[in-house]
């Protein structure tokens, strides 16, 4: 599947991507590439994010692919059971361990537990050898029991642009790489 034939909806986490993020440059270097905004970016409510992803899966024009980050990816796996439908893909980046997430004070718990079953659609999870908001064990984890693909990004951090991931060319690679494949 070629980028342009599918609605991308970039799903950010805690705090919304900023500008130098690799999920905010990318939505300004792909052509139908839509950020799903959040109401609150700071205290995020499951049942609120949960919505405004389902909200933009439902309203696209075009087959869906997620590109999610962090707690995007929770949010994400969240609604995919009710929109899988709609959804041709989704590329999971870096998400956070359920430990993790408990220690924020601003995050609802409601986000927890995670779904576990396998994806109803084609899935590749990113994860770092030395994310501060999850180990590696807990990504594969996860991988598994999705069901997606898991690509090993070596040591780097949280995949954001506080640990240098700013246009993040070696995920657009992976990302194109993943597209073909859907």
């Amino acid at each position: 599947m070629r980028s342009s034939d599918a609605e991308l909806l970039i799903i950010p986490g805690l705090g919304g991507s900023g500008p130098d993020h690799w999920q905010t440059r990318w939505e300004q270097k792909l052509s139908t590439a839509h950020r799903v905004e959040q109401r609150d970016w700071e205290k995020p409510r499951r049942d609120e994010w949960v919505r405004a992803v389902a909200s933009a899966i439902e309203g696209a024009p075009r087959p869906v692919v997620l590109i999610a980050h962090s707690l995007g990816v929770i949010a994400a796996v969240h609604v995919a059971r009710e929109t899988a439908p709609w959804i041709k893909g989704a590329f999971l980046v870096a998400p956070p361990s359920e430990e993790r997430l408990a220690s924020v004070a601003e995050i609802d718990p409601a986000f927890r537990p995670f779904p576990r079953g396998k994806l109803r659609f084609s899935s590749v999870l990113v994860a770092s050898r030395d994310d501060t908001y999850s180990d590696f064990a807990q990504s594969e984890a996860l991988a598994r029991d999705w069901g997606a693909k898991l690509i090993d990004a070596g040591a780097a951090g949280h995949i954001n642009a506080d640990s240098g991931h700013g246009p993040w060319p070696e995920g657009l690679l992976q990302f194109a790489a993943f597209m073909r494949r859907i």
